[in-house]
């Protein structure tokens, strides 16, 4: 299986980690966190004990942002 890394993002058009997430919203870890614990923030999928997030969701979720 190849990895298709999108050089613009930076990140894979699988799943993203949660360091990946703060790095493409450039908000703090701690908020992606905050906003989970809120249930205000985009969905995000357990794999374990980690938190992954699917790009569709991410970006369905800020268009839904006022």
């Amino acid at each position: 299986m190849t990895d298709t890394t999108n050089p613009a993002t930076g990140t894979s058009g699988r799943l993203l980690t949660i360091e990946q997430l703060s790095g493409y919203l450039q908000v703090p870890i701690q908020t992606i966190y905050a906003w989970r614990h809120d249930g205000v923030g985009p969905r995000a999928l357990k794999a374990g004990r980690a938190l992954r997030y699917r790009r569709s969701d991410v970006d369905a979720w800020l268009e839904n942002q006022n």
